[in-house]
C-alpha cells in the first residue's frame, strides 16, 4: 500500500528536479538521506527478526536420551585388499542394542602393522556409514577405506581395529 504513495510521489520529485535546478540542488541530499535512513531502518528490522528465539537449555537434572556410540556392536568384521594397494573392503554387521532406530554411525579404523609382536601404527581411516538399523535388529554393511603407505612399507602382519566414532539415532522404530 506504501507504494500507492511513493510511486506518485516519487513522479513528482523527478520532473521537478528535471524541470528546475533550483528544485535539484536541495532536493539530492534530502533524497540521499531519506534513502539511508530508510536502508538502515530497513537492516535493523531484518536484524530483530532473524535473531533466534531464545530457546531454554535442558534442566541440569534430566539425563540426556539417545543412541551413543556403545550402543552399535560391530560383528563378523573382515577386511580384505582392494584393487588399489592401499585401498581395503571393510564388510561387517552392525546390531543395534537399543531401542531408537540408527541412522547412521562413523567407522573408524585402525592399521597396525605387528610382525613378531611389534606393532607399527600404519594409519586411520574413517568413514561414514548410512545405514538404518531398527532397534534390537542388525543389518550388514561394507565400505572402502584407504590408508597410507610408501610401497616399500605395505604391512605383513596386518592387525585391525574397529571402532564406531560417531552415531545419529532417530525415535522412529
Amino acid at each position: 500500500m506504501a507504494w500507492l504513495i511513493a510511486l506518485p510521489l516519487g513522479l513528482a520529485i523527478v520532473y521537478l528536479a528535471a524541470r528546475y535546478g533550483r528544485f535539484r540542488s536541495w532536493i539530492e541530499p534530502v533524497l540521499s538521506i531519506a534513502v539511508a535512513l530508510a536502508l538502515s531502518a530497513a537492516f535493523l528490522v531484518w536484524l530483530n527478526e532473524s535473531a533466534p528465539d531464545e530457546i531454554p537449555a535442558p534442566a541440569p537434572d534430566q539425563p540426556e536420551t539417545g543412541l551413543t556410540a556403545d550402543d552399535i556392536v560391530l560383528e563378523n568384521m573382515t577386511v580384505e585388499p582392494s584393487q588399489t594397494r592401499r585401498s581395503y573392503r571393510v564388510r561387517g554387521t552392525a546390531a543395534n542394542a537399543s531401542d531408537l532406530a540408527l541412522e547412521y554411525f562413523r567407522l573408524t579404523v585402525t592399521l597396525e602393522d605387528c610382525p613378531q609382536d611389534a606393532c607399527r601404527h600404519i594409519g586411520d581411516d574413517t568413514a561414514l556409514i548410512l545405514l538404518r538399523v531398527p532397534g534390537g535388529q542388525s543389518r550388514p554393511f561394507e565400505t572402502f577405506l584407504t590408508f597410507p603407505f610408501r610401497p616399500d612399507e605395505a604391512p605383513t602382519a596386518p592387525k585391525w581395529s574397529f571402532r564406531v566414532s560417531e552415531v545419529r539415532g532417530s525415535s522412529r522404530r
